[in-house]
């Protein structure tokens, strides 16, 4: 199985395989066609108070992680994206963030991985 991140705002192809996005928010300016997302599971996502206390500050990625983390730990949504990602070759998280080495997806990227 291929776990893969990209923006949301990047154009789908084929090789994306299940596109699921990770994301609380909707992301700003686009339709759910245009997106093509198979998946909206904002429950895996940060709380919304992690989200506005990391604001993508580069500064504070470190304990973002460890934040979201131990949010994670335990989650209902954490354990459905793994019965989804076990079922598919392929899946794609996507998110909006401009940052693409630091976000949210990079962590449950991770965190998938371990548990691999």
């Amino acid at each position: 199985m291929r776990i893969s991140i990209k923006r949301v705002y990047a154009d789908a192809d084929g090789a994306d395989g299940m596109r699921i996005l990770v994301d609380r928010i909707w992301p700003r300016g686009l339709t759910r066609d245009a997106a093509k997302v198979d998946l909206w599971l904002k429950e895996v996502a940060p709380s919304g108070e992690l989200r506005k206390w990391f604001g993508h500050d580069p500064d504070r990625w470190a304990a973002f992680q460890e934040r979201y983390r131990a949010e994670l730990a335990g989650s209902a949504a954490l354990a459905e994206l793994r019965g989804i990602v076990a079922g598919q070759k392929a899946v794609t998280l996507v998110y909006a963030a401009r940052d693409e080495a630091r976000n949210n997806a990079v962590v449950l990227r991770q965190v998938l991985a371990e548990e691999a």
